[in-house]
């Protein structure tokens, strides 16, 4: 059995499609069932079970014989959230929970971070994990991946194999339920469907144009190749970043959107909003070295194809991967 925390949700949804897709078909999908507008992330999927989150130790104790390998995808992972009890308990306590029961059972773990551990990015965007202490991110979410990352580091006693993955900025399919923390390709889709035009967030950063903030995206399907190539890897233990080591433009985003619904580009800007505009990064990208390093040779999808196939093949028939 596999098992994929957050299985619901984008990330993870997309996990269970990947290894349902290379014939691993006996996977036991963790979650918080009750969000109804998740759920059709699961449609069609092949899955052996659905373990509640808050059930799921408890069933870890009485199946653990049967365990091959647990992909922790979970999280709560609202930028804009300010309670930090709500992350110690579902990003910082529960991924404790999970290491120490992958120790306690001897299971391999690839478990979720993030870029939002490298805050501004003052000390750049190495995953040399001599500089984890040092990092300060922009908000709780930031602060409780880091913190875990941390964490994880200090463990005398390790799984056997584990990963901790700095995901960037994710794209893709069966993000439809994430509201206002979906990706901006997502919003410039549903945006030109309505009205025609889309808006990106006004810079207030003198070093930035309007547009021209820069993030590293990087398409879902290229983060399940990475799982599936740990999952089978299982050497090396450490924490990765996971993006593209290109960063792009917010305006590259919109353009290629416009692009991919053969639709003229008519962008306008807005300001950040102001509970976020204190926090928000302008500049991501992953130092890729320390994956390559370790024989990960695939390349990466450009953000112009990951673009024209997730807004051809899924946006406009409303299709889930």
């Amino acid at each position: 059995m596999i098992i994929v925390t957050g299985a619901a949700g984008f990330i993870g949804s997309c996990m269970v499609s990947r290894l349902n897709a290379d014939g691993f078909n006996d996977v036991v999908a963790v979650d918080n069932f009750s969000v109804e507008k998740k759920m059709p992330n699961l449609k069609g999927k092949r899955l052996r079970e659905f373990v509640d989150r808050n059930e799921f130790f408890e069933w870890l104790d009485k199946n653990h014989e049967q365990v091959e390998f647990i992909f922790h995808l979970g999280a709560r992972t609202d930028t804009a959230e300010q309670d930090k009890a709500v992350f110690d308990l579902l990003n910082l306590n529960y991924s404790q929970q999970m290491w120490e029961a992958c120790v306690r059972y001897n299971l391999p773990l690839v478990y979720a971070s993030s870029a939002a551990t490298y805050g501004s990015g003052t000390l750049g965007y190495s995953d040399d994990e001599a500089l984890l202490p040092l990092l300060r991110p922009l908000n709780p979410y930031g602060d409780s991946k880091n913190d875990f990352d941390n964490w994880a580091i200090q463990q005398q006693e390790k799984p056997f194999f584990w990963a901790g993955l700095k995901f960037f900025n994710v794209y893709g399919p069966n993000e439809y339920h994430k509201g206002r923390m979906a990706s901006v390709i997502f919003h410039t889709f549903q945006q030109v469907q309505r009205t025609g035009t889309m808006e990106l967030f006004r810079s207030h950063n003198p070093k930035f144009a309007d547009g021209e903030q820069m993030r590293d995206f990087i398409y879902v399907r290229d983060l399940t190749d990475v799982c599936i190539f740990l999952m089978h890897h299982r050497r090396n233990s450490g924490i990765y970043n996971l993006g593209t080591g290109e960063a792009r433009t917010f305006l590259d985003l919109a353009l290629n959107t416009f692009a991919a619904l053969d639709k003229t580009a008519d962008i306008k800007f807005k300001d950040t909003p102001e509970d976020i505009r204190d926090t928000y990064q302008y500049f991501t990208q992953a130092d890729m070295s320390k994956l390559r390093s370790i024989g990960y040779a695939r390349p990466f999808t450009r953000l112009e194809d990951g673009i024209s196939e997730y807004v051809r093949d899924f946006l406009v028939p409303n299709a889930y991967l």
